[in-house]
């Protein structure tokens, strides 16, 4: 239970959009491999005690645990003929479901990244937080039913976290789940993957992007929505973030610019740059470099494969006719790793923001010039 007061019907990274937080959130697509297999192992009462759920960022990972604790505590059980469910079905007007939605539930708890004494978001999910979850499945649960504990961004957790979290995970009480949300499974210690199950999720068809988009941005034109879908790369999160961020437009204008290369406007580039290092624009120039990743990984995949770049944007397909005609491997390997290498070193180092658009798009422009 949160001690903070929380608007249920706003996700805490969405605040401006009718975005329900993975708590509140009673809909999933996209999952229904996952949910059976969940369902299934729920009915025949062998459900693993500790779960990472992992996948890309935004595709529902956090929604799915909620769901599942929905399942556990409020489910309809068999259906009148005796099948056990085909999915994590729930009954809505349980009592127990708006409990859950309103973090208000005594047996579920919730681990995410806090704020700090300044009211920031940490960047990492502290032991204080996990620490919780010790005392509270040292209670007795209700009606001797599940006890859950939910921790979302688990790879965010710093060591003495991830050391607590192991303790709990280790020793495990009766009838006690614990689900690890993850979009990097991988950083998670070895010691907490080994006594885990997996569960790792797909993203999601652009199809079924652009459903949710329509659902949350019912205004926005039809063809915009899809090429968010497209741009998003299967993660509705990821779209949501790139419509609050007007995404779409940055990608346009980052594409612009490479399909001048190898004679791309220095002026231009330069107004680029200096407007993704202004203070605030942090999360603009995240996304410039996730497109300038994502877009030199696409290159790489198609040099080495003959595969196709995608074209997210209909004035696209001339600039991937022209640059892709006969990518060489080394080359976009060499762009890919100067933009993953000069992200990492910007964000540790709190470095020049604008020199390192400057730099990579040098590096786009030889590569493409070679």
């Amino acid at each position: 239970m949160r001690d903070d007061p929380v608007d249920i019907r706003k996700h805490p990274d969405f605040p401006e959009l009718a975005v329900p937080a993975p708590w509140a959130n009673e809909e999933l697509i996209g999952h229904d491999a996952a949910e059976r297999q969940l369902a299934s192992l729920v009915a025949d009462e062998r459900i693993a005690g500790a779960w990472i759920f992992g996948g890309k960022a935004g595709i529902g990972k956090a929604t799915l645990a909620w769901r599942l604790t929905r399942h556990l505590l409020c489910g309809p059980g068999e259906d009148l003929f005796g099948e056990p469910p085909a999915a994590l079905e729930f009954n809505a007007g349980d009592p127990a479901a708006a409990w859950i939605s309103a973090r208000s539930h005594g047996d579920v708890i919730g681990i995410e990244l806090s704020k700090d004494d300044r009211g920031r978001r940490r960047q990492e999910v502290v032991i204080d937080d996990v620490r919780r979850i010790r005392p509270f499945f040292a209670r007795t649960a209700g009606n001797d039913g599940w006890r859950i504990a939910i921790i979302d961004d688990a790879d965010l957790m710093n060591r003495n976290a991830a050391n607590a979290a192991l303790k709990v995970i280790e020793e495990p009480p009766r009838r006690a789940v614990v689900l690890l949300v993850s979009a990097v499974p991988s950083s998670l210690p070895a010691t907490i993957r080994s006594r885990c199950r997996k569960l790792p999720l797909s993203p999601l068809l652009s199809e079924q992007v652009s459903l949710l988009l329509e659902q949350y941005l019912p205004d926005m034109e039809v063809a915009e929505r899809d090429s968010l879908a497209r741009l998003s790369g299967g993660s509705p999160g990821r779209a949501l973030l790139l419509a609050e961020k007007d995404g779409l437009a940055l990608y346009r204008e980052i594409i612009g610019l490479v399909g001048t290369a190898p004679d791309i406007d220095p002026a231009a580039l330069h107004r680029l740059a200096e407007r993704l290092a202004r203070p605030g624009s942090e999360a603009s120039w995240s996304l410039a470099f996730d497109f300038l990743t994502d877009w030199s990984a696409a290159m790489i995949r198609k040099a080495a494969t003959g595969k196709a770049v995608p074209a997210v944007l209909p004035e696209e397909t001339e600039t991937l006719a022209r640059i892709a005609v006969d990518p060489a491997l080394e080359r976009w390997i060499a762009v890919w790793e100067k933009v993953a290498h000069l992200r990492q070193t910007v964000q540790s180092l709190n470095l020049d923001r604008r020199q390192s658009i400057l730099s990579v798009f040098g590096t786009l422009q030889a590569a493409v010039r070679t």
